[in-house]
């Protein structure tokens, strides 16, 4: 009874931890700008590979590996959104501006404002 019990929970750590990081790869794909696709990679990306690592300790059990696996979710936990911090700074430090609602330019047109530093605008 209680190996089916951590079976399904192994289960459905990593089918959770596959479904948020297919959800951070098609934010990465389909968002706008840096702001939204870092805010997406920091976050869905941190919580699938949390649930993955977490599925992965649940299996092992109560072992030394264990050990560096909840190692390994705290270092994630604490790198990813530090990185998604820096360089949602290092962006807003060179000027690059968020979309909005009633941004009308197209894709050339921001790549070019990209290439150019923003001076077409």
């Amino acid at each position: 009874m209680m190996g089916t019990i951590r079976a399904g929970a192994i289960i459905a750590c990593l089918v959770l931890g596959l479904l948020f990081t297919l959800v951070s790869t098609v934010g990465v794909l389909r968002l706008p700008d840096i702001y939204s696709r870092a805010h997406t990679a920091s976050q869905a990306d941190t919580l699938g590979a949390g649930f993955a690592i977490t599925g992965v300790v649940l299996s092992l059990g109560v072992q030394a590996p264990t050990i560096k696996a909840v190692l390994l979710l705290v270092f994630i936990f604490v790198t990813n959104p530090t990185a998604a911090h820096a360089i949602t700074r290092s962006a807003d430090e060179e000027g690059i501006e968020a979309w909005t609602v009633d941004d009308d330019r197209s894709d050339v047109d921001l790549a070019a404002d990209a290439e150019t530093g923003g001076e077409n605008a």
